[in-house]
């Protein structure tokens, strides 16, 4: 009967602290996106300026003034927008401003980077916009006298911006690019 007794118990207790499982916490990862290095070529279509692009995305004609730049692989636009200036320089600028504060509700942050290049006569700026915004990055560039041209990138899905972020940081590069390498025609 004492045998019996001690089968049971341990019977029983192989059956409750055997199935236990131990939990062992999974080590936290990061989705790693890798994409192509950049290979940029000028445009060569009649604008009021050049600059270079990466060939990786495809020049999309908007307007007679300024093309969007389609980035497929990311599912992204860059929308561009030119306008010449003609005393309105401080009304262009003012607007420039308020693009990219608009998203501020959303925005987490938008650190501002200033961009000025002597040689080429190019000024302007570049908005970050780190958040579940709309659009990741704002950019304007001027001569502030004749020309004038605005960016805006937009991706095709509901902003989440820890998904987003490494295609938004690799087409940053990209913008950051084109206004280095921007240059008037006039």
């Amino acid at each position: 009967m004492k045998q019996l007794v001690y089968s049971v118990v341990l019977v029983f207790a192989y059956l409750v602290l055997g199935c236990e499982e131990i939990s062992i916490p999974k080590p936290q990862a990061m989705l790693r996106l890798e994409y192509p290095l950049p290979n940029y070529k000028k445009i060569t279509r009649d604008f009021p300026f050049v600059f270079e692009y990466n060939s990786l995305a495809r020049l999309k004609r908007a307007s007679k003034q300024a093309p969007n730049i389609e980035y497929k692989l990311m599912e992204a636009t860059l929308y561009l927008s030119y306008l010449s200036v003609s005393n309105n320089i401080d009304s262009l600028l003012n607007d420039a401003y308020k693009l990219p504060a608009k998203h501020i509700i959303k925005a987490d942050e938008i650190p501002e980077k200033i961009f000025l290049n002597h040689d080429n006569k190019t000024y302007g700026a570049l908005f970050s916009v780190i958040g579940d915004a709309a659009s990741q990055i704002q950019f304007f560039v001027t001569d502030s006298t004749k020309n004038f041209l605005m960016g805006s990138l937009y991706f095709y899905s509901r902003p989440n911006y820890d998904s987003i972020m490494p295609a938004a940081k690799y087409i940053e590069r990209d913008v950051i690019h084109l206004m280095e390498t921007l240059k008037w025609n006039n």
